[in-house]
């Protein structure tokens, strides 16, 4: 996920004004939360301007994340608040797995941009995550990877990274995926960024699962050419140590 965005510093916040009166219809709760209705009526009734709901960065108080889901589960507002498990070691020596979040700070909602208000109203979030007083939304496929991945596979946080060697994922939850390699412990992982909140989370993955992803091929040529020629290009995938 290395898609450009705007600077993370620029928030929508609770103080801008809203405009129309779409309301999405949600239910659920947690991460499994399912959209059930896709039909929304604008004050205008123009069907030109009925738009459809779509992934936001929240960003939210410090420790705030797991309050925050909360609130939205009880509005019915979308939302997916991605987890790891981490062993914590107590004073009197008993250990505990304690779930923390993947991206601290934030929590992902999947609204009508008219409906922003809705969220930044909710207890413990500071901003929706924009460029000025626009917020900026995240291309759902990549939400979508995310939501699997952090089901199937063990996802760990990692100091966010623009910069190195890139790969994208050939086969399984991640297929199409673009991150780039670091070698940790003789183990290739997979670093995917989130550009807009500048964060980053690394998987354990298998070499033979990717493809090198060449710069000058990817500007030059479409995606069908450059399969064409992959065959001439070096196998190996240069990591960062």
């Amino acid at each position: 996920m290395t898609r450009q965005y705007g600077n993370p510093s620029q928030h929508y916040s609770r103080d801008s004004p809203t405009v129309g009166n779409t309301s999405p219809q949600l239910r659920g709760d947690g991460e499994a939360v399912s959209l059930i209705e896709t039909v929304y009526t604008n004050a205008t009734d123009d069907p030109s301007k009925v738009t459809l709901p779509q992934w936001f960065a929240a960003n939210t108080g410090s420790c705030q994340e797991k309050r925050v889901a909360q609130h939205l589960s009880t509005r019915d507002i979308e939302f997916f608040l991605p987890v790891y498990r981490t062993i914590s070691r107590w004073k009197n020596g008993l250990r505990a797995t304690i779930e923390r979040p993947l991206f601290p700070g934030y929590v992902f909602v999947r609204i009508d941009r008219t409906e922003k208000v809705r969220v930044l109203e909710l207890p413990g979030v500071l901003s929706i995550i924009g460029a000025g007083r626009e917020p900026i939304s995240l291309p759902t496929e990549e939400i979508q990877a995310l939501r699997e991945a952090s089901e199937l596979m063990n996802l760990e946080p990692h100091a966010y990274l623009n910069a190195g060697s890139s790969a994208r994922v050939l086969r399984g939850p991640l297929s199409g995926m673009t991150g780039i390699v670091v070698r940790r412990k003789n183990k290739t992982r997979l670093v995917l960024s989130v550009d807009l909140i500048m964060k980053s989370v690394s998987v354990e993955i298998a070499e033979q699962d990717l493809e090198p992803v060449h710069a000058h091929l990817a500007i030059a040529m479409p995606r069908e050419t450059q399969s064409s020629v992959k065959e001439d290009l070096t196998p190996s995938i240069p990591v960062v140590e």
